[in-house]
């Protein structure tokens, strides 16, 4: 029989298509057998049509109905006709209809399933990954990578709009390692030579600034060999954007635009003109984050003024070493048990805190915890902190730094446990101000607290020698539901400004010749002042879409230890392969010992 050709998709029939005659092409997701009545849902990407094979039809086909089995690749004739009313089905886009058959040719056949091909498989991470083609089927992944096609699709519709030029640049470059670790590709025909695969296309970017390509963009393939985690995988996809003769404002008008037209396109919503801004030492303070949720309001406070009044140890002598005490209220946590309560203190724990204080808010003041303590400021504290009859207060006392990220972990955990984070809201917000450079203390030097080319605001070019740590760079995050979802700055073009902070960060000449020395030599043929943006493309479909991981918007993922359990990669190389590349191994011993 010759193989039928489809006229129409499974997604595609209505009622006003009763009475035309199709062929659809698709695999069997459901075959029930109903008193001699066939109903098979045949899918396909487009969506899903109910097929009837009625009592009456010929034998031949009834018995061939009989051995459809789940995903078989089929292809049905017959005629669109619309279902008595109580057999509607409003849940499907064709639910109106049903195509009575009269033709089933097989196309092909498949094996046992290893899980079922629903909306969202519940089997196990590493069966999905090993079989991805069979989840790649299940609607929720169609759902998911078309999004990432219509996502994609209107970031290139607005920047093209806007005058930028879509250019490739090397995935093939020279290793600068600095962050996480470069993957190394070895050379054949230049023997002990490697290239290495880009983090980021940063260098170039910067060198098609210098080439007079003034607005510049690239959905770029990035590789970082690092621990991969829910957001973060080996190999991912950002949206890199460019451009000349700007400041960080015409970067934040053009990011916003951006994603102002890519969410009107892709999920029908309306997004603020402009975003929120606040600055690193606010956002820390209040949220203690730099990446801070702002879709519910659980606000971190001081709590200084209540701790040196008060006679408890932990909180005096925090404040005495040059430390901070700080407070937030859980609004109707009052009931938390023991065993709940030291759950928020192992979220504290994660980020160094030695400890986290509590004390309930009762009709006649403080219970529990540490509230013999604060009893006599009750009236003060609960006014200060906005706490009422009911609540929970939790407190850490520790450095400035530990003890904003130690109560912001406290924050995002309650606002995960009392469902107070709707996953159909976003809130972005720029985060500003970020300090230019960060003390390593194990080391006991200065290091770029993003990277060695962003800009420092102008008021510090002055005074940056005498005091890297106040100085501010002209660089800024975007945020959006307590991820980090972009990051960008202004960069220097000045050679003399770029030599400064290498020595601040104990950078030589030398060394940065060696990594960087192309790119410094093209600063020296007149680059424009110029800055950036780079949003991280999985990770903004992971969030709009609802999900916790980005495997869940990636077509082959790897796994979290970096395999692909469907192609086996990494795999080993046979020996020939080593000889020509001019690589020999040396392998750790797993020998056991006794």
């Amino acid at each position: 029989m010759e193989t039928m050709k489809r006229t129409a998709t499974c997604g595609a029939l209505r009622k006003e298509d009763t009475g035309t005659s199709v062929i659809l092409n698709g695999w069997v997701h459901r075959n029930r057998n109903h008193g001699g009545i066939h109903f098979i849902n045949l899918r396909d990407r487009y969506g899903t049509t109910q097929i009837v094979i009625d009592q009456d039809a010929e034998e031949a086909l009834r018995q061939q109905a009989e051995l459809l089995k789940f995903e078989y690749c089929i292809a049905v004739r017959g005629v669109v006709r619309e279902r008595p009313d109580t057999m509607k089905n409003p849940a499907m886009a064709t639910g109106d209809i049903e195509v009575a058959a009269s033709e089933i040719e097989v196309l092909s056949t498949c094996k046992t399933l290893p899980f079922m091909i629903d909306e969202e498989s519940d089997a196990k991470e590493d069966l999905r990954l090993a079989y991805r083609y069979l989840d790649l089927r299940s609607e929720g992944m169609q759902r998911r990578i078309r999004l990432r096609h219509e996502f994609t699709f209107a970031v290139r519709e607005y920047l093209s709009r806007e005058g930028f030029y879509e250019i490739e640049t090397p995935t093939l470059i020279k290793s600068t390692p600095e962050g996480a670790r470069d993957f190394l590709v070895p050379s054949r025909v230049q023997p002990g030579k490697f290239y290495a695969l880009p983090q980021s296309p940063q260098l170039f970017k910067q060198i098609l600034m210098v080439s007079g390509f003034d607005k510049y963009f690239q959905i770029a393939r990035c590789y970082r060999d690092e621990d991969a985690r829910g957001d973060r995988q080996l190999e991912f996809t950002q949206i890199d954007i460019e451009m000349s003769f700007v400041s960080r404002e015409d970067v934040f008008r053009v990011t916003e635009g951006m994603f102002g037209h890519v969410f009107e396109k892709t999920l029908a919503m309306d997004l603020p003109a402009a975003f929120r801004r606040i600055t690193y030492a606010d956002a820390m303070n209040t949220y203690g984050s730099d990446k801070p949720d702002l879709r519910f309001d659980l606000p971190i406070v001081s709590f200084d003024a209540f701790a040196q009044k008060s006679s408890f140890n932990a909180f005096t002598g925090a404040l005495e070493s040059g430390g901070c005490v700080k407070a937030l209220v859980a609004p109707g946590c009052a009931g938390y048990s023991r065993k709940l309560i030291t759950e928020l203190e192992a979220a504290a724990r994660i980020y160094k805190a030695k400890g986290m204080a509590w004390m309930k808010v009762a009709a006649e003041g403080f219970e529990g915890g540490v509230s013999k303590f604060f009893n006599d400021s009750f009236d003060d504290i609960t006014s200060a902190l906005n706490a009422s009859e009911g609540d929970l207060i939790v407190m850490v006392a520790d450095s400035w730094l530990i003890t904003c990220n130690a109560l912001g972990a406290v924050r995002n955990k309650l606002g995960h446990d009392l469902g107070l984070a709707d996953p159909k809201r976003f809130e972005f917000c720029w985060i500003i101000d970020f300090p230019l450079f960060e003390y390593q203390e194990e080391e006991g030097r200065w290091a770029a607290a993003h990277h060695m080319f962003s800009m420092p605001q102008a008021r510090y070019l002055d005074t940056m020698e005498a005091d890297p740590g106040s100085v501010k760079g002209d660089l800024y995050d975007l945020v959006l539901n307590g991820y980090e979802v972009a990051s960008g700055s202004i960069r220097i073009h000045d050679p003399e400004i770029q030599k400064r902070i290498f020595r601040i960060v104990g950078f030589s000449e030398e060394e940065a010749e060696e990594r960087f020395g192309f790119l410094l030599n093209a600063f020296s043929y007149g680059p424009p002042p110029h800055g950036g943006i780079a949003p991280g493309l999985d990770r903004m479909l992971m969030i709009i879409s609802e999900q916790t991981s980005i495997k869940e918007v990636i077509a082959f993922p790897k796994n979290s230890v970096g395999v692909s359990p469907m192609d086996d990669s990494p795999s080993v190389v046979d020996a020939v392969q080593l000889k020509d590349l001019h690589i020999s191994l040396d392998l750790p011993d797993t020998t056991e010992t006794d």
